[in-house]
């Protein structure tokens, strides 16, 4: 499968940066917090990440941990040394000296690139075109971090440290770790070529990585440019939770079930209405200008999102389709 096309990224991303000239948020400012979501079961995410979403605002990284009898289960190792320290100081005192498994929603380096501080004898759970990315494209993936991020952050310290075990291309593996049984699934593509979701069933909770990026209003990044495969993956991913599912997205805090109808209902206007638009005749420059979409605005990097990135994406992954 296709993978993003780095200097491409970097483009659209110094066109978000450019009215802040600083990061969205700073891996050296950072605190983590945890949420108890059942015995052995809770979501990480950054203690200012419900005061952020209020606003619409970008929240830092958010990841989870898991302890079985036998295992404690890492969801996303963060960006840096300091963020993944905190981590670890929350799996400790939650899950004592157990072996450890590492999971990596996707090769993002804020999702990734603490697999090396994790301690010895940790088992690293990838998509194999993580790894495959990570392999190929490590130090321009490190400059794109650092160009968005900030230098000084601790990503010059990075060295790749990719899978032990892979999951393959739509597939998924059950990881028993005593007591509880996670399941690691690939459910179609929906922001990488190498999206796994995570699934506690005994707790229904599922973390997405940044498949789905935050509560309402944020909205899904197509960085690939896969809007139809996005959308199929997203409601796949709604028919398979139940009522009372908990979603610990990539960057916020827990979510229910009902809250991705928000971003499958854009991504169904996204496609409606650009369809319209090529129908029409328009080329993409006039179909950014009539696509506006004001009722999913309250993102804060709506400005950039929608405009720079989602709808270039959908107007080619549609054209391509006729």
């Amino acid at each position: 499968m296709k993978l993003p096309k780095i200097l491409t990224i970097i483009a659209f991303f110094g066109s978000a940066m450019a009215w802040s000239q600083e990061p969205v948020w700073d891996a050296n400012k950072v605190k983590l917090t945890h949420e108890r979501l059942a015995d052995g079961v809770y979501a990480v995410y950054s203690k200012d990440a419900k005061t952020l979403e209020a606003k619409g605002a970008p929240v830092a990284t958010s990841g989870g941990i898991v302890v079985g009898d036998n295992a404690m289960v890492i969801i996303d190792t963060m960006l840096n040394k300091r963020l993944n320290k905190q981590l670890q100081d929350i799996a400790n005192k939650q899950g004592g000296k157990h072996q450890i498994y590492a999971i990596n929603t996707s090769y993002h380096g804020d999702h990734s690139y603490g697999n090396m501080y994790l301690p010895q004898g940790s088992v690293i759970i990838q998509h194999e075109n993580t790894k495959q990315y990570v392999d190929k494209h490590f130090k321009k993936d490190t400059e794109f971090m650092m160009y968005n991020f900030g230098k000084g952050r601790g990503i010059e310290q990075i060295k790749p440290t990719t899978g032990d075990i892979l999951v393959q291309q739509g597939g998924q593996i059950t990881l028993d770790i005593g007591g509880k049984q996670l399941q690691v699934v690939d459910f179609g593509f929906a922001q990488t070529g190498g999206d796994l979701f995570v699934w506690e069933p005994n707790s229904k909770v599922m973390w997405t990585g940044n498949a789905i990026v935050a509560v309402k209003p944020a909205l899904p990044w197509l960085l690939d440019g896969h809007l139809l495969q996005t959308l199929d993956t997203f409601k796949r991913l709604y028919q398979f939770l139940p009522a009372d599912a908990r979603i610990v997205p990539g960057h916020g805090s827990v979510m229910g079930k009902e809250d991705l109808r928000w971003h499958i209902d854009y991504l169904e206007a996204v496609k409606r209405e650009v369809g319209k638009a090529i129908k029409d005749g328009l080329s993409l420059e006039e179909t950014v200008k009539r696509v506006q979409l004001q009722e999913f605005s309250g993102y804060a990097l709506f400005g950039w999102v929608h405009p720079a990135l989602n709808i270039p994406a959908a107007y080619n992954d549609l054209k391509a389709t006729k």
